[in-house]
């Protein structure tokens, strides 16, 4: 399958679409996020699905797929999974669905990733691609570069 994601930084009027096969892993979004807002300096990261618990409003039980560098199993019931071996496919997934992507701990760059299309692949295109992008990519670590 095909699924095509709009990947947006949160508060700001820059996004990104990007296609993925189902049978990419979230450490390869990851990866294709990283690449289409030209990020040079690799850090830890989370998705969280359905979006991250927030203070007020009622509890909702996300779970959290970490960076494999970050990832320590923590139990049989833990809501906390690797990424690189969790495939797009397996979170069944569906148009109109969002999901938040947390890319650098301490800058903490939150995106809202939005699933926009499910269907075939497509036999000419090579995954992943960026399809679109909107507004420049903001500096990774402001004015001090």
């Amino acid at each position: 399958t095909e699924l095509v994601f709009r990947v947006g930084l949160k508060g700001r009027r820059i996004w990104r679409r990007v296609a993925m096969r189902g049978d990419h892993s979230l450490a390869q979004l990851h990866e294709e996020i990283f690449s289409a807002f030209d990020r040079f300096d690799d850090h830890l990261y989370s998705f969280y699905i359905p979006k991250a618990p927030r203070r007020r409003g009622p509890e909702v039980q996300s779970k959290e797929y970490l960076a494999p560098e970050a990832f320590e199993p923590s139990g049989p019931r833990s809501p906390r999974f690797d990424a690189a071996k969790t495939s797009i496919d397996g979170l069944k997934l569906r148009v109109g669905q969002t999901f938040e992507y947390l890319f650098d701990y301490g800058d903490s760059w939150w995106h809202e990733i939005a699933v926009e299309h499910i269907g075939p692949t497509l036999n000419e295109r090579r995954y992943p691609v960026l399809l679109e992008t909107h507004g420049r990519s903001p500096r990774q670590y402001g004015e001090s570069e």
